[in-house]
């Protein structure tokens, strides 16, 4: 009687498997060799695969995305420019590992060094970088950590900007993807990630060939970045950035065993999210969203553009028109600091907010003084309207 009780509990197990959704089935073997794992939509952030993405493990050289996303910031921000040329100092030059053998004294330009590090992985260009942004390479790493704080990173602590081994250099898969997305937003990155092979140096008697060691932008359709890592404690370790359409996701692994298998396990990521999940296209980076009046502001009026592209992110099936959008605005009185949040856009499915864009002051508004409020009144005052004479009302 125990036998056929046992062997009717089995059925209906086996049975309740073969009748498990095949989208959750394959998501449990996504990464089965990874020691974690994170597939991530990048213009929500929204989470669609995760696997012990919360263990804090040595990176190795995905530190350098948030080199990268400095050395983005600080030429958004005229601190420097791409054509500078930067001196390498004997510290830089005495880097190990992944490098493209600077000299000391030698000057490279910007746009080379980051080339180096975006593709070839060097930690020699890495540091000469973030010397040239802060001044020595202590002081941007401190900067990473600040920036690293500021994202919401909880899980991270950097000791060194390119991720060779050191104790309490920390990050997890989660705070990888993070980070990755924040990179993103400066869709220039690419065009060194996405890079295959090229050449340094070239006309001079010492040229270097660079191939990346992301295989994937070779090799996986709409791969374009963004870096990986390799360390004998970190073992095999890949961002991957892909994008079909305007759908783009990223896919982190940690932990693997060989390089075959990493790229194996992300590229059964993507295939996972391009399989089960699509996207509209809400705004495009730079597109008008409203223009806003300012209380007692000079100027009394802005323009707000979409600081990136934002989309709704569709189970494949869904409808859009299950999806609402919606705008919600702080008061805005000058006056106004360059970069303050004066509003948010929410994208809202059965009640509850899918995905936000924050909405930021493109410029500093000062308070208006005595004449231009003066001019302002007056103008209102005075203007007649071109048909204030016609009796149409159309």
């Amino acid at each position: 009687m125990r036998s056929r009780i046992m062997l009717s509990v089995l059925m209906v197990a086996l049975l309740f498997m073969g009748m498990m959704p095949r989208a959750f089935a394959e998501e449990r073997e996504l990464a089965p060799q990874a020691r974690s794992a994170v597939l991530m939509d990048a213009d929500t952030g929204t989470i669609l695969y995760e696997k012990n993405g919360r263990e804090k493990l040595p990176p190795a050289s995905i530190t350098k995305i948030m080199t990268m996303l400095l050395v983005l910031e600080a030429l958004d921000q005229g601190k420097i420019k791409y054509d500078d040329l930067v001196r390498v100092s004997e510290h830089a030059a005495q880097m190990g590992g992944s490098q493209i053998y600077l000299e000391p004294g030698e000057r490279m330009s910007v746009r080379d060094l980051l080339k180096a590090v975006a593709v070839a992985s060097a930690n020699d260009a890495s540091v000469a970088l973030a010397e040239h942004v802060s001044g020595t390479d202590e002081a941007f790493v401190n900067e990473m950590n600040q920036r690293a704080q500021a994202l919401g990173m909880r899980d991270t602590q950097f000791r060194n900007v390119n991720g060779l081994p050191e104790e309490g250099h920390f990050t997890t898969a989660h705070d990888i993807a993070i980070m990755s997305r924040e990179l993103l937003k400066h869709p220039e990155i690419t065009n060194f990630t996405r890079i295959y092979e090229d050449y340094l140096r070239q006309g001079t008697t010492k040229p270097f060939w660079l191939v990346n060691t992301n295989r994937l932008v070779k090799f996986y359709p709409g791969v374009d970045g963004l870096k990986t890592g390799y360390t004998s404690e970190a073992k095999f370790c890949l961002s991957a950035s892909a994008k079909k359409g305007t759908f783009r996701v990223i896919a982190v692994v940690m932990g693997e065993p060989n390089a075959k298998t990493r790229n194996h396990e992300v590229s059964r990521m993507l295939d996972f999210a391009y399989s089960q999940y699509t996207n509209r296209l809400i705004y495009r980076k730079d597109d008008p969203i409203a223009e806003r009046r300012v209380e007692k502001g000079d100027p009394g009026r802005i323009l707000i553009k979409a600081p990136y592209p934002l989309s709704i992110l569709m189970k494949k099936g869904d409808k859009p028109q299950q999806y609402q959008r919606r705008i919600v605005w702080n008061d805005l009185q000058a006056p106004v600091a360059k970069g303050q949040k004066i509003g948010e856009i929410q994208i809202i499915k059965d009640g509850r907010i899918v995905s936000r864009m924050a909405l930021n002051s493109p410029l500093a508004i000062r308070r208006a003084g005595l004449w231009a409020t003066w001019k302002r009144v007056s103008k209102s005052v005075l203007w007649i309207p071109e048909k204030a004479s016609s009796s149409s009302t159309d």
